[in-house]
């Protein structure tokens, strides 16, 4: 009898799996049995390992084997374990070294050819690896994964015999070896197709320097989307550690567009997306659409039109950064520090308030119409912003406004003071950081204390007043919120105002 047992810390990202592969003399015909809780695409690994290893040259052991995937109540999932579990019966059938294994941590699926396929979730498995300060050996379709993460850390093979040379240390597995191109915002649509909407193009800049949340509401027609789409052009770049967990949650859905990973995302889901599709879910969990916003943009296009029970599930997100999804097997919490943009009309027909005048909504409807959102989103949405019809002379003479190349300088200064000063955005100021940066005169006092109760804003409006009064502040050089910074943060929160409703 033989044992040979991988460690495969790097699996799961998470868990520290192992595989035990036991191979012993059997009374009858061979068994080849899989136990700890694998599902269908483990299970059907059996046959892809023997193809594998018969095709690679070596000898399948025509004894029993058994395969322990531990710990036993974890579930396992996808074809993962291919390559360790083949490693794991050649070596325990003696036809590799088994003292090679405590080296490694191994990752790939396995064609019947005994090639190696790319998996999802290189990129956690990697950093795993740098946690544990192991070498992971993974498939030459996840290189551009390992080298982003872990470049020294990790191997690439192509097939299991060249990963059984290697143990065997006749040839040696190269470093995985990508150019990943810096981000770029060519990507985005330019600011400058923008004519006009000077106030709404201010507000875009303010949201950007600060990572506030955003909602344009007007007519049909009047360049709230078009705005909406051009903010992640004026973004600052991501660091380092943010484009790691951008690549990272990018890799576990399968996206392997390495040219993608060193962008703020830009999520746009349509408005018959399911909680689920927005926060994440399902009977084995995987992120969802806040998830994949994460450091970069969630745009929310039509706002009301999505049922309310969905818009219910962003609350939480918004204020914590991140969503835990429970089941009764598992629980997982996904990052979900993404800057909320969205859009409406101001009624079902959109023209209320329009010069047009052409509105026949009655009240009761414009009322149903709003309450679909509800005020505890709305206050977690620092700006809310008019966008209004152009005249037809602007449209026709109204020179392009700048550029977002422009814009974006502004907003990166903005940013790295502010990152320089506290650490974090304007947006995400909390507790004595709160109090300590954004104090204020005893005339902005008063000034403030009167607009809270005139608008009866709650603690968190308050709060959000002061952020982005502090953001309007950092834009203008200033040390210190004037009025003039709270009278324009005020403002800009149009739907507070019930003359404005």
């Amino acid at each position: 009898m033989s044992l040979a047992v991988i460690h495969t810390r790097a699996l799961l990202g998470v868990e520290a799996p192992c595989v035990q592969t036991e191979v012993h003399l059997a009374n009858g015909l061979p068994a080849f049995t899989i136990v700890g809780l694998p599902e269908t695409a483990v299970k059907e690994s059996k046959d892809r390992v023997r193809s594998a290893i018969v095709n690679s040259h070596f000898e399948f052991p025509q004894r029993r084997i058994t395969v322990n995937l531990a710990p036993a109540d974890l579930p396992k999932q996808s074809g993962r374990y291919d390559l360790a579990i083949a490693l794991g019966i050649l070596a325990a059938s003696e036809q590799i070294p088994s003292t090679q294994l405590n080296n490694y941590e191994f990752i790939g699926e396995l064609a019947l050819t005994g090639e190696l396929r790319g998996v999802r979730g290189a990129i956690a498995s990697a950093k795993a690896c740098v946690n544990a300060n192991r070498v992971l050996i993974c498939p030459k379709a996840n290189e551009p994964e390992a080298a982003f993460c872990a470049a020294q850390n990790s191997l690439v093979a192509s097939t299991l015999l060249e990963v059984a040379a290697h143990l065997h240390q006749r040839v040696s597995l190269p470093n995985p070896e990508v150019n990943l191109a810096p981000q770029s915002a060519t990507s985005y649509p330019d600011l400058a197709d923008i004519k006009g909407q000077l106030q709404a193009r201010r507000a875009l800049e303010v949201a950007a320097a600060g990572g506030h949340n955003l909602l344009f509401f007007g007519p049909p027609g009047t360049g709230k989307s078009m705005l909406a789409a051009r903010l992640g052009g004026i973004l600052p770049p991501l660091s380092n550690d943010e484009a790691l967990d951008v690549a990272t949650i990018q890799s576990i859905i399968g996206n392997s567009q390495p040219e993608l990973w060193r962008q703020r995302p830009f999520r746009s889901p349509h408005h018959t997306a399911s909680g689920v599709a927005l926060v994440g879910g399902g009977g084995q969990p995987k992120p969802g659409e806040i998830s994949l916003a994460h450091q970069g943009v969630l745009f929310l296009d039509e706002l009301p039109e999505f049922p309310r029970s969905v818009l219910e599930v962003l609350r939480e997100p918004l204020e914590s950064g991140r969503v835990s999804i429970s089941r009764a097997n598992a629980q997982v919490e996904f990052p979900a520090q993404f800057q909320l943009i969205a859009a409406m009309n101001p009624c079902p027909c959109g023209y209320v308030g329009d010069q047009t005048q052409r509105c026949r909504c009655s009240p009761q409807q414009i009322a149903r119409y709003r309450q679909k959102i509800s005020g505890p989103l709305l206050d977690r949405i620092d700006l809310h912003v008019p966008v209004a019809t152009l005249p037809i002379s602007d449209l026709h003479s109204k020179p392009q406004g700048e550029c977002s190349a422009t814009v974006r300088a502004r907003v990166e200064h903005c940013r790295a003071h502010q990152l320089q000063r506290q650490q974090c955005p304007n947006s995400q100021l909390k507790g004595n950081l709160l109090q300590e940066h954004c104090s204020l005169d005893l005339a902005s006092k008063n000034l403030l204390a009167q607009a809270v109760t005139k608008l009866n804003m709650s603690a968190r409006g308050y709060d959000r007043i002061l952020r982005v009064s502090r953001t309007l502040a950092d834009m203008a050089g200033e040390a210190h919120i004037s009025a003039t910074h709270l009278g324009e943060a005020l403002n800009y929160r149009a739907l507070d105002r019930s003359q404005q409703l």
